[in-house]
């Protein structure tokens, strides 16, 4: 394993095929999919003849789990937990993150439904002036009331 695999990015390209991909990561074909049903998380997407198609992302999640199994002599399960605790602290963050939001959001609509007077709800201010608006095409189009 000689050179960094990183060098041999092609920058320009999107979709990588198997063989590029094992040859830039430096492992056989049948690793590459041996991997794919180990790690639920490594999908790259089939083209219309069936072949394996790695984005961008497939080829550094390939190039993590090469280093985590190769450098850094993790079992398979190792590598398996690495990412899973990776994700579960991330989608917490995520979660308590919307809630957050959620709740601001339910804050402001409570505050709109709220008339400044504070005598009656803003939807029956609203439609009290819709009421004053068509009242005002009616005498425009001399008497006649449109239907919009």
């Amino acid at each position: 394993m000689g050179s960094s695999p990183h060098k041999k990015l092609n920058t320009d390209k999107l979709f990588y095929k198997i063989g590029e991909v094992s040859n830039i990561a430096e492992v056989e074909p049948h690793v590459l999919r041996y991997w794919e049903s180990e790690f639920s998380f490594l999908k790259p997407r089939k083209n219309k003849t069936g072949q394996r198609v790695y984005s961008r992302k497939d080829m550094e999640l390939v190039l993590k789990i090469r280093d985590l199994l190769y450098k850094e002599k993790y079992t398979i399960a190792g590598v398996r937990n690495r990412f899973a605790s990776k994700s579960q602290s991330t989608r917490t963050v995520s979660v308590q993150t919307i809630q957050g939001v959620k709740k601001k959001l339910k804050e402001i609509l409570n505050t709109l439904n709220k008339s400044p007077d504070g005598k009656r709800p803003r939807s029956a201010v609203k439609k009290a002036a819709a009421k004053k608006n068509s009242l005002k095409k009616t005498k425009e189009n001399g008497g006649e009331r449109l239907f919009l």
